[in-house]
């Protein structure tokens, strides 16, 4: 289409806008013959692709079907190309003969060979363009004269907001599938432990995999979903599932991405041993891809895997009894869901009696299959609601369907119904993996850097791009992933069926290829390429140019491809977008500073160390995303980058988030503030020249300020104050006990609705205009370290009304929160963590009317349940970790697990609750009604092999909560012979792998990890501990007094601990067993 040719004006307005590249032009065309019609050629060019692009705007999708045009078309697209390529040429030599913003006489004459062959190609351009207006033969079969036959006709402007998450009433059609899936979760029958939902693609396996996953994952203290697809890494695949089921709450060990397959597999048994677990792996294309993952769970009856599939063979995994196959849905279901979306605006989704019979005819072509009938409400609820619009969008999607794919022919309905500008949007996101989580911030930043949309009515183009990421949601082309605090897409990914059509659209029309297989092939000539997890094979030849690329994404990157970076830079002088988030490299080559056309710089969790000093020619760049890396300190040269829009600098220095300033940013270069066209400023260090810079950056929307000092405060918040847009500030203090003062915070911006502050507050603060006058408009309020010294939810909940987001973090306060009723109407999510006072929370009824998210963390001073807590019914998330060793004690008491039955996600206050919950099912009933936890501990504790229990007995010698250094346990077991040496391996090595078991089976709590992430401390649950005594005294094994005596200490005792012993002994008496 004409999305090319959109591309190639926008770059002929680039030159046309310029000062100094019509300053050149006009000097140019003084100094040789065939430079003097440079600048009418020019225009001339431009004016015919104008032409151009409304006839082809001006094409019905019928139209665009036939061959002819559609070659017609392709000769358009070529031309355009080559547009872009002489107009690119010519801005690159342009640059080369600028100094300071002005055109050199000298280096122009020295550049003028150059400049008269890019005259000459101009000139062969305006030729190409009359021979192809020339080709006229396709004509007769197009009437452009006739009303507009394009999916334009009764196009309206969308009239819905974002579309939300696939709510249970949204679902139709899958009643009888859902009860058959979730019966088989909890079978008996050994069958039952690998299900599969198969069907064509469209048909909504994944779609009725996560809701049952939703409903059920309650049910099972271990679940997860791993989504597959086409192209992906064994190992990758069994680390996420292994993050997923074991370190949710502690973090992983340190060599784990050190570990092959089979060690993976082995950890994952391990831990499986006793949970029960559900497992959902979606899309799967091979049968090998899951059979490892299911060989893990082999003799565990109660656990579960669920794959979802296209392929037939994969469905030879599960037991022909669970199989589920997906069949398209009835006609009763398909037209409810049909008018579920095109009339989603309408009461009871009426359809209007004009509209019902194009309707049924618009229904019966999809053939039952969700996919298509969303796809198709979706495009419809955008037209004119009368009988002549949607008699047009029928008509095309018979012209369409004339082959048997129904759904590629409704996909490619949706994809021409687009605007170019917009089709741009979409094919560009088929640039990343499948089942790639797309950050809206991050696609906003490319699209603009690509230059596919551009600012209009006011609007800056960001503005626009986002715009366009809505109307791709909205005609269901993107699904939605995460939302923010004010309900915006913060992330989004594309089905696959989708990014299917999108992959092949892309390569007819030469807009970018993306290889799944790390292999980077047919470069020669393709303007954008994608690549994941590329790695050097030996196979590639890194001597090779690739003149015409324009975007490269490398996600996931080899080491090796540091040096293939080095060999693509040097042969794509046009490059616009280099990102290669998360890949190994860990240097930027210098030829980097040779790119004058680079636009957009990702570097985010990569290894480099620092940036080329050249980075600072890159006159055009207006990202740099440096999050994460191992840069230190920008060079000075980033203050030339005059169009620099987002600077994203901040890195961690204790990624483990437990130091004040666990992250640290830059120091702000000499010179900021000349970069006016900023917007984004994450994170800058505070100095004594920071807040005069800042007055110069009125563009400012997102400010992270680190190390801020109370010296710096009245100026620094003075200056931010005067910042129209901004929207989201970051302020953190140089240490938790430094005291900052926000009297002169007083933000004329209206939009600033994310505060995140660090630090100590100086008395009074919540007098302050930042709270006072604005609190009204901030969404999301984190605070970490802001000593309050009173219940902090109390006295905020009347300055903060509109909150969404409330995060309080490592501070002092009442010993009681109170939620009162009617406080935080809007909170959906609420985070309290370490904070040591508190031991009491309480929720009023009518608090939290629409709260989502609830997670207590670290409150090891909070020894009951929080009060009410089970009014909150519309709770989806419920994180209970780390608190006080009576509270699960308190939970069981008020048997809170079936009051909070509602909650889908529910994890629990350290594993002891997990495994509580996984094992309570094989229990004998008369043993949970005498003692609940004793007889689920006893059935744990007769479950170990015999060497296992003598380690686990011998921990309980150590008084209660006592913190166990791994080191000694392991050399006393040792010692006692407790373990022996095994399979080589020394007794040391054994006892500490039987310390790791009893962690993994929840009997020890790691209390403490090294640089490593191995287990340094750890301790015993002081319930688990008294089941241990009474078992070591029923079995001689050994007695513990922690009261400091020796009182009951019989003779036939073998082992014998006490704390803080004092008193005599009679010196007669002796213990010849001990």
């Amino acid at each position: 289409m004409a999305e090319a040719v959109l591309l190639a004006i926008s770059k002929i307005g680039i030159i046309l806008a310029e000062e100094t590249s019509k300053a050149l032009m006009y000097v140019l065309s003084e100094k040789a013959t065939n430079l003097k019609e440079l600048p009418t050629n020019v225009k001339r060019i431009e004016m015919e692709l104008n032409m151009m692009n409304g006839v082809i705007q001006d094409l019905g999708t019928s139209d665009i079907r036939e061959k002819v045009v559609k070659c017609w078309i392709g000769e358009v697209r070529k031309v355009a190309y080559h547009v872009e390529d002489v107009m690119d040429k010519y801005l690159y030599h342009a640059h080369e003969v600028q100094e300071n913003g002005k055109v050199k006489l000298k280096k122009v004459l020295q550049n003028i060979k150059i400049f008269s062959e890019i005259a000459d190609e101009i000139v062969q351009i305006v030729e190409e363009i009359k021979h192809v207006k020339d080709l006229k033969s396709w004509a007769p079969s197009v009437d452009l004269t006739s009303s507009k036959t394009t999916a334009d006709v009764g196009r309206q402007t969308p009239r819905g907001c974002m579309p939300d998450f696939i709510k249970e009433e949204d679902l139709v059609g899958v009643e009888e599938n859902r009860r058959k899936l979730t019966g088989w979760l909890y079978s008996n029958e050994w069958q039952s432990a690998v299900i599969t939902v198969s069907g064509m693609g469209g048909l909504g396996k994944t779609t009725l995999a996560r809701n049952v996953y939703d409903r059920e994952k309650v049910n099972f203290p271990g679940h997860a979903w791993v989504v597959v697809s086409q192209t992906y890494d064994e190992k990758d695949l069994l680390r996420k599932l292994l993050m997923k089921i074991a370190y949710r709450e502690q973090p992983p060990p340190a060599n784990m991405h050190e570990m092959d397959a089979y060690e993976l597999i082995e950890e994952i048994k391990k831990i499986l041993q006793h949970k029960k677990v559900l497992i959902i792996l979606d899309d799967v294309w091979d049968h090998k891809a899951c059979t490892r993952m299911c060989n893990a769970f082999k003799n565990l009856q109660e656990s579960r895997i669920v794959i979802t599939t296209r392929k037939e063979d994969v469905t030879s995994l599960a037991h022909e009894k669970c199989c589920l196959q997906l069949q398209p849905l009835s006609k009763e279901d398909s037209f409810k869901l049909f008018y579920q979306r095109a009339f989603n605006n309408k009461t009871n989704y009426e359809c209007p009696p004009e509209l019902k019979d194009v309707a049924t005819s618009i229904v019966q072509r999809c053939e039952g299959l969700p996919l298509a009938i969303v796809s198709m409400g979706s495009l419809l609820s955008s037209r004119q609601q009368t009988k002549h619009a949607w008699s047009q969008a029928y008509n095309q999607l018979r012209n369409e369907m004339s082959e048997d794919d129904h759904i590629r022919a409704i996909l490619n309905l949706s994809y021409h119904d687009m605007p170019g500008d917009l089709r741009n949007c979409f094919l560009y996101c088929s640039m990343f993996p499948e089942d790639y989580p797309m950050s809206k911030e991050t696609l906003v930043r490319l699209w603009v850097a690509e230059g596919f949309v551009q600012g209009k009515d006011g609007s800056e183009p960001e503005d626009v791009a986002e715009g366009n990421l809505m109307e791709l949601i909205s005609r269901n082309m993107l699904e939605v992933v995460e939302s923010d605090e004010l309900s915006r897409v913060s992330t989004c990914k594309m089905h696959d069926i989708v990014r299917d059509l999108a992959l092949i659209v892309a390569k007819e029309e030469m807009f970018g290829s993306a290889s799944g297989t790390d292999t980077m092939t047919h470069l020669h000539t393709v303007r954008r390429f994608s690549t994941c997890r590329w790695k050097n094979d030996g196979t590639q030849r890194p001597r090779v140019s690739f003149p015409h690329l324009r975007t490269l994404l490398a996600l996931e990157a080899d080491l090796s491809f540091t040096n293939m970076l080095n060999f693509i830079l040097s042969g794509s002088n046009y490059l616009t977008v280099l990102e290669l988030q998360d890949s190994a490299i860990n240097e930027v080559p210098t030829s980097i500073g040779n790119l004058f056309n680079l636009r957009y710089i990702g570097l985010r969790r990569t290894n480099v160390q620092n940036l080329p000093e050249c980075i600072g020619n890159l006159s055009n760049l207006q990202t740099l995303d440096i999050k994460q890396t191992k840069i230190l300190k920008l060079p000075q040269g980033i203050v030339k980058v005059k169009k620099l829009r987002h600077l994203i600098a901040d890195r961690y220095a204790d990624e483990k988030q437990s130091d004040f300033r666990y992250f640290i940013g830059v120091e702000a270069p000499k010179g900021l503030s000349g970069l006016e066209e900023l917007q984004t400023l994450e994170t800058v260090e505070a100095s004594k020249e920071l807040a005069e810079q800042l007055e110069k950056l009125m563009n400012l929307q997102s400010l992270w300020i680190d190390n801020i000092s109370a010296t710096h405060c009245a100026k620094l918040f003075m200056a931010l104050s005067k910042i129209p847009n901004l929207s989201s500030l970051l302020l953190s203090a140089c240490d938790e006990k430094e005291e900052l003062c926000f009297q002169n915070l007083k933000p004329k911006s209206t939009k600033l609705h994310r505060l995140i502050i660090r630090g100590h507050w100086a008395t009074g603060t919540l007098k302050c205009p930042i709270f006072k006058d604005h609190g009204e408009n901030l969404r999301y309020l984190a605070l970490s370290w802001c000593q309050l010294g009173e219940d902090p939810l109390g006295v905020l909940a009347s300055h903060v009304p509109n909150l969404t987001y409330l995060r309080l973090n490592n501070m002092s306060s009442a010993k009681t929160l109170t939620l009162s009723a009617g406080s935080f109407p809007k909170l959906k999510t609420i985070v309290l963590k370490r904070m040591p006072d508190v031991n009491q929370l309480v929720i009023s009824d009518g608090a939290l009317p629409v709260i989502e998210g609830l997670y207590v963390v670290s409150l090891q001073g909070l020894d009951r349940v929080p009060q009410g807590i089970e009014t909150l019914r519309s709770l989806k998330k419920l994180w209970l970790l780390n608190l006080h060793k009576y509270f699960k004690v308190n939970w069981t008491d008020r048997e809170m697990h079936q009051k909070m039955q509602h909650v889908p996600d529910l994890r629990g206050f350290g594993q002891i609750v997990e495994h509580l919950r996984c094992t309570v099912v094989h229990t004998s009933r008369a043993e949970l009604q005498n003692d609940n936890i004793q007889a689920i501990l006893n059935m744990s504790y007769y479950d170990m092999p015999g060497d296992l229990r003598n380690c686990f007995l011998y921990c309980i010698m150590f008084p209660e909560d006592y913190p166990h250094v791994k080191g000694e346990p392991c050399a006393i077991m040792g010692c006692r012979r407790l373990r022996s040496e095994k399979n080589g391996n020394k007794p040391e090595d054994v006892a500490e792998g039987n310390i790791m078991e009893l962690i993994h089976r929840n009997m020890l709590v790691v209390d403490e990890s090294d640089e490593l992430g191995r287990v340094s401390t750890c301790k015993i649950y002081d319930i688990v501990r008294d089941l241990a005594l009474s078992v070591a005294k029923e079995e001689k094994f050994g007695s513990a007094n922690d009261n400091g005596t020796m009182e009951q200490m019989y003779i036939e005792v073998r082992r014998f601990s006490t704390r803080g012993w004092k008193g005599n002994i009679t010196s007669t008496v002796s213990f010849p067993h001990l």
